[in-house]
């Protein structure tokens, strides 16, 4: 099977986390997503790339949720033999003194178009491994920071050994974020310049070189989602990266940085939309950050309702989702709504199933679902209850929100509890839905079931977010703050609607505008203007589906980071 796939230069995508399909616990919220989705892309668009990542044995977590709110985190075992085909190939590298072998297993990701991608599986798991190494590959993001300098050891360094071990033919090195850089330190190694062709006191390394090899995508502007290890811990645990004065000269004096190292190995690097490319150039001077606005895959995030309406309407819309431009005129009103009804009443039936909890058919609903932590602020919407309640008289409406916060992220399993005292607090007037255990099949009936996308981030610390353009491609319009690629999508009443003015990260004035705007001008049309609800389903569609997909992100790789 691996043989259909070594024979060309390929690129070679690294990543913590890559969502193949919901029964593999390899992801565990949109860094994941945005990379199954690229890989999906490539297949579609025939362009060759190999994946790696890890095996996560154990997932990331099951969510379990109790009667007050409080999240609880239990393994979240999936079966590689049911998905995965074992590769003969292993390699060895040497962490804590130990030599740990590592395996590969190979998923084939099938594209919507026909198209084929390999992605390889690392795993530590092995008879020969010391029982504490052959724990290293089980769980995505557990453990402390000795546990992940390991992974990500073994994702680089162990990824790039296994792509040569299988023969693979690589002409360029992706790093989807930091945590895959160690890859750049064994290119350095690997291309060192021969002993007897250095003068004294020369460097071995070929910077040049392992740089014009390397892109690098950075996915946040939040600090402390850049991953930093103390040199103590690096010369504890990794004994065969570079010499510390070379290894502190392109990582940082301090710690190693793994945004810095792969900043100062790549000669392409891009964050995920334009306003986050200027705050990356400004935490990082010197450095040229170009803007890649994320998008999401097609065929992937349409539900089976919009994608025969558009198949019958917009033919070739998967391969070419810029056609989608054309759905003002091209989509009958009638059509576009019911389309939605068959989305939302699928909601509707998902709701019923997971929480026992029966929406209102004739209501509004409003969606929210990411990862929960503070600067999401997942509660600005129940920022003045009392306002809230008064909204909901006059004008009811429903919300359904799902989404988990990371096992040691106690203000973000505090949101998840006040959540729940919200609903309880509101269920004489507001019904409030919290689904539990929020998985990529969830996001699919949520995406495409609301009838308004909700985003409350702390501006400007959403670095992209994906969800709402998942939500455009079902029709359904966003209601958000104006931060990461909401800043380029937004047309105030053509395709949805902003919170706030986007200068400012006040939460007492972006709740005054989240419920201003529900009050007079979002929930009164839904109320009262099909046609103009519709209207503004279809410029979401037309101007946000069709520029915020993968498809165009990846003909921006492709062009201007992979050929160069």
């Amino acid at each position: 099977m691996l043989a259909e796939f070594i024979h060309h230069p390929r690129i070679a995508y690294f990543s913590m986390e890559i969502a193949l399909r919901n029964e593999i616990h390899t992801y565990s919220g949109g860094l994941g997503v945005l990379a199954g989705d690229t890989l999906c892309t490539a297949a579609d668009l025939e362009l060759p790339m190999v994946a790696v990542t890890l095996m996560s044995r154990q997932g990331y977590f099951r969510q379990r949720i109790d009667a007050h709110g409080r999240q609880s985190e239990e393994p979240d075992p999936w079966n590689p033999q049911q998905w995965l085909q074992p590769l003969d190939a292993k390699v060895a590298l040497t962490i804590s003194g130990r030599q740990v072998w590592i395996a590969a297993w190979l998923y084939v990701l099938q594209g919507s178009m026909g198209g084929r991608q390999p992605v390889i599986l690392l795993d530590t798991d092995l008879p020969e491994n010391a029982r504490e190494d052959r724990r290293i590959t089980d769980y995505l993001y557990g453990g402390d920071a000795a546990y992940r300098l390991k992974q990500e050891m073994v994702l680089g360094m162990g990824g790039v050994r296994m792509l040569q071990a299988l023969d693979f033919k690589v002409q360029h090195y992706h790093m989807n974020e930091g945590h895959s850089a160690m890859l750049a330190v064994e290119l350095l190694q690997r291309y060192a310049y021969p002993p007897e062709d250095l003068r004294p006191g020369e460097s071995p390394y070929n910077v040049p070189r392992v740089r014009d090899m390397c892109s690098f995508t950075t996915h946040t502007p939040v600090e402390s989602g850049h991953d930093r290890f103390g040199y103590d811990l690096v010369q504890q645990v990794a004994d065969e990266l570079l010499e510390l004065g070379a290894l502190k000269h392109l990582a940082g004096e301090d710690a190693l940085n793994m945004t810095r190292l792969a900043l100062n190995l790549s000669e392409y690097v891009n964050g995920v939309a334009k306003r986050h490319a200027e705050l990356s150039r400004q935490m990082y001077p010197g450095y040229r950050v170009h803007a890649v606005t994320n998008g999401v895959h097609p065929f992937n995030w349409t539900c089976e309702a919009f994608r025969r309406l558009y198949d019958a309407q917009l033919t070739g819309w998967c391969h070419e989702p810029e056609l989608l431009m054309r759905a003002d005129y091209c989509l009958w009103d009638d059509a576009v709504w019911e389309a939605h009804a068959v989305a939302r009443q699928a909601l509707i039936g998902c709701v019923r199933e997971r929480s026992g909890k029966e929406l209102n058919a004739d209501w509004p609903i409003i969606g929210f679902a990411r990862r929960m932590t503070e600067y999401k602020r997942p509660d600005l919407l129940f920022t003045d209850l009392d306002r809230l309640r008064a909204i909901a008289r006059e004008q009811p409406f429903q919300v359904v929100l799902a989404g988990k916060a990371h096992p040691h992220d106690s203000r973000g399993k505090q949101q998840i509890e006040n959540l729940h005292a919200y609903a309880r607090d509101l269920a004489d007037v507001l019904p409030v839905v919290f689904l539990s255990d929020y998985d990529m099949d969830l996001a699919r009936r949520l995406v495409s079931g609301a009838d308004i996308w909700l985003n409350t981030p702390q501006h400007p610390l959403e670095a992209s977010g994906t969800s709402g353009m998942k939500a455009a491609f079902n029709g359904v319009p966003s209601l958000s703050v104006l931060d990461g690629w909401w800043l380029e999508g937004c047309i105030e009443g053509v395709t949805g609607w902003a919170v706030g003015n986007g200068s400012q990260g006040d939460s007492s004035l972006d709740a005054a505008s989240l419920y201003h705007k529900l009050e007079a001008v979002v929930l009164p049309l839904y109320r009262t203007d099909r046609s103009g609800w519709i209207a503004v389903m279809k410029g979401a569609i037309a101007r946000n589906a069709s520029y915020f997909n993968s498809h165009r992100m990846m003909r921006r790789y492709a062009t201007e980071a992979y050929i160069h």
